[in-house]
């Protein structure tokens, strides 16, 4: 029977590679999940996020699968997987598996019997178009950078992808193939997992003849399918990736009658701080009020219509202290405002490794100290357009995907306790930052999470209540009603390191407050990242 258990829950996402190393080969593994599952039970979360360990190349981090039914030896054997979803179990933890079904590796079998016969079954399964004089078919370009084309002279064709050359789109026109992938979704599913996160699903529907990647017209007939024959008779989680997705295109993939998927990522708040039509890298500074209009347009126009989800960070995003907090003076105090905000609104809020204990960006000085694919090919890329080296190293050490991948900080120890060798990215500065300290202190970022954890347990405002975006003066102050069967929450938050003024209505009497980042009573001056959480009369 489907209980829709993940509307209460909290993800905690794992990016295994930097989690915990058991063996000192400097990368984290199955086991060292295996080891720190009482640590996350006791934080209070219900399901992990695993990123990919499937067989790979590893040149995009496992998100380049060669063998969708095989573990990776870097993170351990497939007895490894099955004691974890075991030992999970226990503790009332599921394990939701990261799964790229718009792409596969270069070096999987299908591909690899694609490229050497034109013939072949497996050829269809990918998509090619022929060479005309030596040109790629059109204009459409990787997200990686560069042509999404790339010429097969012994075939005189080129193959689709839409990111790194050596991940190739599959084909989702041939049948045969969507239903492999469905069989073998289905293997996963008799394993004991909790779901599935779909990589760049939105990418499924492509017709890269008329240049439409994103939403395509039968994606969503396509995920209808999907879930008939895989995960939509079970209770489980599916959580697609969208860069694409607007709230009318994120009803369709999450209103329950459509039978798709259980909520998606969308990613319009996480684009506020870069230049409007242009790239990631081409910062400007964020504007808490857009923020919020954003927030608040999510949460009016899905509730009863659908389900968001919520998050800060996971392992392509900069640290959220470092990019809207203050990563010095109010490391603390802004991890908490920014939690604050998050987790009283409708949604799953996922918490990506490291995020609980207030772990910062690593800036860099040199792209020598760089292994993320993304940010290499942007810096050729930029260098060769004329940009300083200066401007790109700010732009990685603003954006890149390498800031939530260095390894978690467990205690302040050499290699922050995440491994006894050299681990294959730099440990950051755990001589603060780390699970040993948050523990010990009753007031850590750790324990404002694990209370809010527990509040999206017991709250059915939090999950059933009706949203009110509340206009105020300035505008670093941020604030909004939830509301159901006459309970009424208010959440306030100072999005600055500056104090800001709000003053609560008449009607707006506290009868108990819930979470307060400072020991005072709450008045009408806001300090420096002050946020709040009351019950009202």
């Amino acid at each position: 029977m489907k209980t829709n258990w993940w509307k209460k829950a909290t993800i905690y996402q794992v990016y295994p590679r930097s989690f915990q190393d058991t063996n000192a080969d400097g990368i984290g593994d199955l086991p060292g999940i295996i080891q720190r599952l009482d640590y996350l039970a006791f934080l209070g979360i219900e399901a992990i996020w695993l990123s990919p360990v499937y067989q790979s190349p590893n040149e995009d981090n496992g998100y380049d699968i060669s063998d969708y039914q095989a573990i990776d030896p870097e993170y351990g054997t497939m007895k490894d997987m099955d004691t974890l979803i075991e030992e999970a179990k226990k503790r009332n933890i599921k394990i939701i598996m990261d799964l790229v079904v718009n792409h596969t590796s270069s070096e999987h079998p299908w591909f690899q019997s694609a490229l050497h016969d034109s013939k072949s079954e497996f050829h269809d399964f990918y998509v090619w178009r022929k060479d005309v004089d030596g040109r790629p078919p059109n204009t459409l370009q990787s997200n990686f950078g560069g042509s999404a084309w790339t010429l097969v002279p012994e075939l005189g064709e080129y193959y689709l992808h839409l990111h790194a050359k050596e991940q190739p789109d599959l084909n989702w026109e041939n049948k045969t193939m969507r239903y492999e992938i469905y069989r073998m979704m289905n293997y996963w599913i008799e394993k004991g997992v909790g779901g599935f996160r779909l990589d760049v699903i939105d990418l499924i529907g492509k017709e890269p003849d008329q240049l439409i990647t994103k939403n395509g017209p039968k994606l969503h007939e396509l995920l209808q399918e999907m879930n008939q024959n895989t995960f939509g008779e079970y209770d489980l989680v599916t959580v697609g990736e969208t860069w694409g997705a607007t709230p009318e295109i994120a009803q369709l993939y999450s209103d329950e009658s459509r039978d798709e998927l259980s909520m998606v990522f969308q990613f319009e708040h996480i684009n506020l701080d870069k230049q409007p039509g242009k790239r990631k890298w081409d910062l400007k500074k964020l504007d808490p009020k857009e923020l919020h209009h954003v927030f608040s347009k999510w949460q009016t126009e899905l509730t009863g219509k659908g389900w968001n989800s919520l998050f800060w960070n996971n392992h392509d995003l900069p640290r959220i202290i470092s990019r809207w907090g203050d990563d010095q003076e109010f490391r603390v105090l802004s991890g908490k405002m920014l939690a604050i905000y998050l987790y009283f609104l409708q949604g799953t809020p996922y918490i990506y490794q490291g995020e609980e204990i207030g772990m910062i960006n690593y800036p860099i000085k040199s792209i020598d100290e760089v292994d993320d694919i993304e940010s290499r090919r942007m810096y050729d890329e930029r260098i060769s357009l004329g940009y300083t080296e200066e401007e790109i190293i700010a732009s990685i050490n603003a954006k890149g995907r390498d800031n939530a991948r260095h390894p978690m900080q467990w205690d302040d120890s050499k290699q922050a306790g995440f491994t006894t060798g050299i681990p294959w990215l730099p440990a950051g500065d755990s001589s603060e930052i780390n699970v040993a300290a948050a523990l010990n202190d009753p007031d850590s970022l750790f324990y404002t999470y694990k209370k809010l954890i527990q509040f999206r347990k017991q709250l059915p405002v939090i999950t059933e209540g009706t949203f009110e975006h509340i206009q105020t003066e300035d505008a670093a102050v941020l604030a909004y009603i939830r509301k159901h069967e006459g309970e009424q929450l208010l959440v306030v938050v100072n999005f600055s390191n500056k104090p800001a003024q709000f003053l609560l209505e008449a009607t707006h009497q506290i009868k108990e407050i819930l979470i307060h980042t400072y020991e005072k009573e709450i008045s009408q001056t806001l300090l420096p990242f002050e946020a709040y959480a009351v019950l009202l009369n």
